[in-house]
Parts: structure tokens; sequence; C-alpha cells
């Protein structure tokens, strides 16, 4: 393969696709409750930058991860306030989300420029990473990437099991019947809107920790609209966007072990590679009336007011 290392690849792979999975993971779920909530590159850089500067100062990975979820949730309360309380527009309001989180992380990230984090190890599985190929494919990764693949499952569990899952599902079918059963739809979307913000903010967290590891301006790349485009290709479901993410994520890795080898393709197309594949995945998924479309919540991007 070009002095390209299949295992290696493999394994670089699936802790490249790490940030966006846990984005779209979140938006996933703020999205069948029936919020579409654009601002998740925002969220992401904040909690890029949040976890950096927790793990700088308290030296802990873990804690950096914690902290960079509580900075994703915590902006995405601005995006739940303007929408749910003040019905803004919500496509309008998470552009501008966006626009927010990439300044005011820029602020924050004064002074942090050139600084390395602690490193985040390996989970130590003994004589499972020994294993030929599987071993460095499977069991040589750091505890962010099996939390991602746990994620997947619970969340998959969560929307098809349980009843928190069908009443998330409901309100984002129809919140005014939502509403005449009883649940409290501004509260529940505030919830998913909450879990959205966390998983956004920790998949940044991971940017900055481990993926480069340090702090630049603007250093989650557009990894959130990625996230967004996964979200419609998988079709709102959460095994999906666990394929979707580890193929933009393959796509990423296998553009700089191309770039790395002397591929004969000009480095700006390589580059320019998985951004091009998110604007055709999403533009040949919103076309029609494709399954995809078919999949959408109802409610998604509506407004709820009580009274009405």
């Amino acid at each position: 393969m070009g002095g390209i290392d299949p295992a290696v690849l493999i394994a670089s792979l699936m802790a490249a696709s790490v940030p966006i999975l846990l984005a779209a993971l979140g938006e996933l779920v703020v999205e069948k409750a029936g919020v579409l909530n654009l601002g998740v590159e925002g969220m992401m850089i904040m909690g890029a930058i949040v976890g950096f500067m927790v793990t700088i100062h308290g030296e802990s990975p873990v804690l950096g991860f914690v902290c960079g979820a509580l900075g994703g949730a915590a902006i995405s309360l601005v995006f739940a306030f303007l929408t749910q309380v003040l019905l803004a527009n919500q496509v309008a309001t998470g552009l501008a989300l966006t626009l927010f989180g990439l300044g005011l992380s820029a602020l924050l990230g004064q002074g942090y420029n050139g600084l390395k984090p602690v490193q985040t190890e390996a989970v130590p599985l003994g004589p499972l990473a020994d294993i030929p190929f599987f071993g460095q494919v499977l069991f040589s990764h750091d505890w962010v990437v099996y939390f991602s693949i746990f994620m997947t499952a619970l969340i998959w569990y969560v929307l098809k099991a349980t009843r928190l899952g069908l009443i998330i599902r409901a309100v984002g079918e129809s919140h005014e019947a939502s509403h005449a059963l009883g649940y409290k739809v501004n509260r529940i979307r505030l919830g998913a809107i909450m879990f959205g913000g966390a998983m956004a903010g920790m998949g940044g967290a991971y940017v900055s920790l481990v993926r480069v590891p340090q702090w630049v301006d603007g250093i989650t790349s557009g990894a959130g609209w990625i996230a967004l485009a996964i979200v419609v290709f998988a079709s709102w479901k959460p095994w999906r966007a666990l394929i979707g993410a580890y193929l933009f994520g393959g796509i990423t890795v296998l553009q700089l072990n191309l770039q790395a080898a002397g591929s004969w393709i000009p480095v700006e197309y390589l580059s320019m590679s998985p951004y091009l594949i998110t604007i055709v995945v999403l533009v040949i998924m919103s076309s029609g009336k494709g399954k995809a479309s078919l999949n959408a919540p109802a409610a998604l991007g509506q407004n709820f007011h009580a009274s009405r």
C-alpha cells in the first residue's frame, strides 16, 4: 500500500474519528428531540479550549475531558435560552453560536499557544495489545476511543428500548401531542441540548488534548460541520453514525498518509477531500424524498410554546 501499514491506518482512523463521532452522537440526540443546533462547531471549540486550559493547570487529562464537556454544555445553554425561551430561529441561532464560540475560544486561548498538555495514555490491556494486527487495531487506544463506542451502543439502546428514548423521539415527532400527554417539551429539549453540547465539548477536548495536541485558534477545523453531515448521512441512527464517522475519519487519515507517502495527487486535493465528501453526502442525502428525509424527525427545527 505504498508503504502505508494497514494496521496503523485503521488504528489511526479510529482515533481520528472520535471527535466527530462524539459530536455527531450528541447532535443526533438533539435532533431526535426536534431541535436543529448548527452550533456544533462552536461547542466543540469551546470544549477544546476549556479542556486544554484545565489540563495545563490541573495536569489531569481526565479532568480536562470532563471540563471540556462542561464547557460545551455551558455554551449550549445560550442556544437553549434563545431558542426554547425566546423562540429565536434555530438555524440563525446555531450559526451565531458557532461564530461566538470561535471568537470566545480565540480570546481565552491567548497565552496557551505552544504549550503541551499532559499525554492521555493508552488503556493497558496487557497481552491483548500484543496480538498481531488486531492488537494494534483494537487494543492500543486511549479510553476515549472505547468511550465513544460505548456511547454509540448506549444511545442506540436508550433511544430504541427505554421510556426516556420513547419520550425524546415523541417530542421530536410531535411536540404538540407530547405536550397534550403531559410531557414538559421544553425541559426535555433543554436536556437534549445540554447533552449534545457536552458530547461536542468532549469531542473538541479530544482534538486539543490527543489529536494535535496543542492549542491553536480554529483547532477543530470544521469537524463540527462534518458531524452535522454525519447525522444526516446516518439517517439519525447511532450505529450508522459510527460507520459514517469512521468513513470520514478514514478519509482524513488516508489523505495524510498519502501525502507522507509522496502520492502523485496534489496536496491541496487531498486536504480538501474530507470537506468535499461532506458536501457531496449532504447534497445526495437531502435531495428528493429518499429514505434519509423520511427518517428525519417530523418536528425538527420547529419551536414550541405551551400557550399555542
